[in-house]
Formats: structure tokens, sequence, C-alpha cells
């Protein structure tokens, strides 16, 4: 299914501002469906003239008419008309009686998406609201507060005041919906209506009384007494209750959050009142503090075995310098280094959530690790990196490190040998495979063979058995007349692994406070 941005991209002369205002629309377009107990359709105005539908959300709370997704068709017949209506006019067009919609009475109501701004105001597209009126009965007094409410929303979004650009958006879970919990503030801030679901979400917080007739912020003073560690949203969330301004927070009392959504109610500019919708996010809360902590604990791990590899490495440093066998601090400084090269992945774990590494950071300070083995050889090494290795998990990370670092420091010491040279690391990555590319202008193999060492051993069980990957050492003949005569290493490893691992992992819960 194609996205809104796509959809957006084929429209008629929408400049970035329109795009991000249809964003912010559509972003609340479960909001109005559940307001309206209706299906929201979004159509946008095409290059050939005609409308096409770029998005929509059903109802969570009523039955939808539209059981196949629109997304992408042109206007219906039957709509046209009142689409291109209120797009020319900027007026909202009702339906003068029913539509019949596969056998199901409907009423249709276009609405134009207006975007205000410095320059005036201008019709980037057309919400049309689908009511099943077959399924109608005598509204509740709180299905006649959601339709006030709706059309209150719907009418700011004609005259350009709704959405809000400065109203903020939220990036944490649990976003308060319609039916979670609504209270309907007048002009003054006082409540005249809760929904049962909004006073039980306050009950829970501390106010055992009835919430209607109350104004809200001195509800909120009750519930939330001055504190000294208040911070600065906890301190002016009485105020913010009053509706006069959009906002999003988080209200704390009694072990029990609720997470609170602020929308002031206008009319053609005037302040008429505001919608409070709230949710009770107790345990969402507590899930992300659990996460929180395991995180900081999974960062401080990654610090302690990072400063413990060091202080082995450090060990191992002095060792090598009191060595008199000249093999023996050989082998002390090669161990020195693969600790250091895991040490650095550690190092950058510990300083993010994330259990991924910017592996080209990582790589450039393994890149240090060869300079000070070309300094102990004698020998002057110009490296250069080009392209990208992008971000790697922790399971491709810490080997590749250590492969990477055999690899380049073998070209170093026995590519090079007591001279100066260059070598070049090249990555190429993409969506199934990274390739690494090793060249050296040193003297090429022996013979024309892989050596046998340790290093070889230990780069060949790390590419081939930890990162199922292949390994190929080849002495370069007329591809490349900088390079030629050198040692060129290709290593292909399959991202098998970072494609699987991101299709399992659970997807973001929805943006709220």
């Amino acid at each position: 299914m194609s996205t809104l941005s796509d959809q957006l991209t084929k429209l008629n002369q929408l400049s970035e501002k329109d795009i991000e205002w249809v964003h912010r629309v559509h972003g609340d377009g479960q909001l109005l469906a559940d307001l309206a107990s209706a299906d929201i359709v979004i159509w946008g105005e095409s290059p050939d003239g005609s409308f096409r539908a770029v998005g929509h959300v059903r109802p969570s709370g009523a039955a939808t008419l539209f059981y196949r997704d629109i997304v992408g068709e042109k206007v219906r017949p039957q709509w046209q008309s009142q689409v291109r209506e209120a797009f020319r006019t900027g007026s909202i067009v009702d339906s003068s009686s029913p539509e019949w919609f596969e056998e199901t009475p409907t009423r249709v109501k276009a609405v134009p998406i207006v975007r205000r701004d410095g320059d005036g105001t201008a019709v980037i597209g057309v919400i049309t609201r689908h009511t099943n009126l077959s399924e109608v009965r005598a509204p509740s007094r709180q299905q006649r507060t959601f339709d006030e409410c709706a059309n209150a929303v719907f009418g700011m979004i004609s005259t350009g005041d709704y959405p809000d650009m400065t109203a903020p958006m939220g990036p944490r879970r649990g976003a308060p919906r319609a039916a979670d919990g609504m209270i309907r503030l007048d002009v003054d801030g006082v409540v005249t209506f809760a929904s049962p679901n909004g006073l039980s979400a306050f009950n829970r917080i501390g106010f055992v009384d009835e919430l209607e007739g109350e104004t809200l912020s001195d509800v909120a003073r009750q519930i939330m007494p001055p504190a000294r560690d208040a911070s600065a949203d906890e301190a002016s969330l009485p105020v913010l209750l009053t509706g006069r301004t959009p906002w999003r927070s988080d209200i704390q009392a009694r072990g029990v959050t609720v997470a609170l959504r602020i929308i002031p109610l206008r009319d053609r500019g005037e302040r008429i009142g505001a919608i409070v919708l709230c949710r009770d996010v107790s345990e969402l809360r507590n899930q992300e503090q659990e996460i929180l902590t395991k995180d900081a604990t999974i960062r401080e791990i990654h610090h302690r075995v990072k400063n413990n590899l060091q202080t082995v490495a450090s060990l191992l440093r002095i060792q090598a310098r009191r060595t008199a066998s000249d093999e023996a601090k050989e082998s002390l400084l090669q161990a020195m280094q693969r600790v250091s090269a895991i040490a650095v992945v550690h190092d950058t774990l510990s300083e993010g959530l994330s259990q991924k590494v910017d592996f080209d950071e990582v790589f450039s300070r393994v890149l240090r690790l060869v300079a000070e083995v070309a300094a102990a050889q004698n020998t002057v090494a110009h490296t250069r990196k080009m392209g990208s290795f992008g971000t790697l998990s922790s399971e491709y990370a810490n080997p590749l490190a250590l492969a990477l670092t055999e690899v380049v420091t073998n070209s170093v010491e026995h590519g090079l040998a007591g001279r100066e040279g260059h070598v070049e690391i090249t990555a190429d990555r993409d969506e199934d495979e990274l390739r690494v590319r090793v060249r050296d202008t040193g003297a090429g193999l022996p013979e024309g063979r892989v050596g046998h060492g340790l290093g070889t051993q230990i780069v060949r069980t790390l590419v081939q058995g930890e990162l199922s990957g292949t390994i190929e050492w080849r002495t370069i003949r007329g591809s490349d007349s900088d390079f030629e005569g050198g040692t060129e290493v290709a290593i292909d490893i399959p991202l098998r692994w970072t494609k699987s691992a991101e299709s399992t992992r659970p997807a973001e819960g929805e943006g709220v406070l």
C-alpha cells in the first residue's frame, strides 16, 4: 500500500509546507474519525484536475463503510461535485440528502483543508466525512458531545486554524484517543462534559468528585501540590489545563500516570473552549522506565568491559616492553592490538542506548591502532578509507573490527615491512551484503601463497565462522598501477542477520506526548 508521502508527490503543485500541513491533518485522522464516528478520507488534486484519495482512516467505535482500501483511487462520481465545490470555494459542503454507497445510506460532508500562513490562506486538499446512517440510533450525550467537537475541529480545518503547527509533536507511546477519555472545557476552562473513561482516569490520580462544573486547572492543583523538584511541565500544567494552548504532557499522582493532550477549539479565530484527551498510561510508562534501566545497565556493562579490556591491553604492552625476546615481544604486541580492537567496539556501545554502532567511527579508531604498529616497525603507512560501512549490530561489529585489525596490521607489518607505502580500505554496502577490500603497495604474497600463521587463522575463523562470509587473498596484477604487485584481501559478508533482526523487531508504539 502506498504511503501518504508517496501519494502526495503525485499531486498538483504542493509545496513542502503544504505537504507538512496535510501530514499533520492526517496524523489526527484517527481522532477525527472517532469523534465523528465516520470514515475520514483525504483527497488531493492531481495534475489532470481530478481528485485522488491520499489518506483514509476508519473509525474505531463504528462500522466502516470502506472494507477495501481506497487510497490512490479517483473520487467517485457521487462525491465529485461536493469535493470540487469545497476545494473551489473553501467552504464546507454538506450533502443535501442521503447518499447510497454499496446499498448503505450515508451522509457525506466535504471539508476544505486550508493552510494559513503569513501570506494568507490557500486550499490544499479536501476531507470527506462518510457517516453510516444505517446505524444511526438515538444519540447519547457522549455521542452528541463527540459530534459537536468533531464539527468544531472540522470548522477549524476549513478556516486554517487547525492543525496548530506550533503544537508539540509527541514521541512517546500511549497517545490518548477519544475513546480513552475525553473532557470538554468551556472558554473559562470549566468542565462541561467528562466521558466515563476520562472521569475514571482522574479518579485514579486522586480526584474523587464529579468533574463537570469544576475548573480543570483547579483540579490539577488539588491533585498535584507544589513540589520543589517539579519539572517545568508539571509546574505549568494547571495553567495549560485552562485550554488556551495546545499541549501534550503526563500528570502523575499516587503512582498513576495519565497522558494528556489539550486541543483548543476556535470558531473563526475566536476561542470557544477546548478538548482534553486523557489515558491511563501507568503500565506503559513503567515498561519504558524498565527498558531505560536495562539500557543503562547494558551501557554500564559495556563501559566496564571496555575498561577491563584496556587494562589487559596495558598489561600486555608493559609486558612486551620488559620482554627481551623479539618473538615474544611481537606476540604480546599483537595480542594487545586484538584486545584493544575489541575494546573500541565496547567503548562505542557504551555511549548510546542502541546495541548498534557506527562502524565507520569504530574503524577510524582501529586505524589509529594500526598507526602505532607502523611506528613500532619503522614503517611509514599512508592509510585511506573509501566508502562507508554504515551502522552494524554488535554481533557484526566485534568480529569485523578484530578481523580488519588483523588484515590491515598484516598489510603494514608484512606488506610494507619497514618502508613507506599505502594501504587502502574500501567498503561497499547494499541491502544484502557488505564488501570490504584491503589493498596495499607492499611486496605481495610470498610465492603467491597465503600464510598459515595465527593471524590468518583468526581472520578465517572470524569471517567464515562468526560472520558467515568469505575471504580471499590475491596479488594485484595489472588492475591498478599504484598497487601493482601488492596484496588485496577481499571480504564479503552477508547481512541477513541485520535484515532478520529488523524484520522481527516490534513496531514502535504510537507517537504521543
